[in-house]
């Protein structure tokens, strides 16, 4: 059992309720509390089982031999763990996630970087109420008219405006 109870990983509970939507914090503290009972009584048991007194039952039990053959078949029996399949899959599944993390804080920081540029074109461009048509265009490629190709008003094709 001791065993066991070193392997356990902690939780940082504080970290964990930081990521956890508004809308689900019900569904967390009922988590919580159910791990928190669970690890209660998981910290209540003892280390080891108590050890049987067999002696104890070889007085009160009137068949002769009866203790001695449970015994000899409790010490023989053993108990297989289950075996981890899971662990290695886990722990892909937690490096492809990391990596697709890392991919996507590296592509934030490039949008974030555009977005500055284009925040401080914003910021240094001539106030919207004193340009003239020909600094709008010269601002923003996309609003020229096309004269020559569109000589009616509005300049554009109806599916653009």
């Amino acid at each position: 059992m001791a065993g066991r109870r070193a392997a356990l990983k902690a939780i940082d509970w504080l970290a964990f309720a930081e990521r956890v939507p508004p809308n689900q914090r019900g569904i967390f503290n009922s988590l919580k509390t159910r791990s928190d009972a669970i690890s209660a009584k998981l910290a209540s048991l003892p280390e080891a089982p108590a050890p049987i007194d067999w002696a104890y039952y070889r007085t009160v039990v009137a068949k002769p031999g009866m203790v001695d053959e449970f015994e000899k078949k409790f010490s023989s029996l053993k108990v297989p763990e289950p075996a981890d399949t899971q662990t290695s899959a886990i722990n892909s599944q937690e490096a492809e996630a990391n990596k697709n993390a890392v991919s996507y804080i590296e592509a934030s920081k490039a949008r974030i970087t555009s977005y500055e540029k284009e925040l401080e074109k914003f910021k240094n461009m001539i106030p919207f109420d004193q340009m003239t048509i020909e600094d709008l265009n010269a601002a923003f490629p996309e609003t020229t008219l096309d004269k020559a190709k569109h000589p009616y008003w509005p300049h554009k094709p109806i599916a653009e405006l």
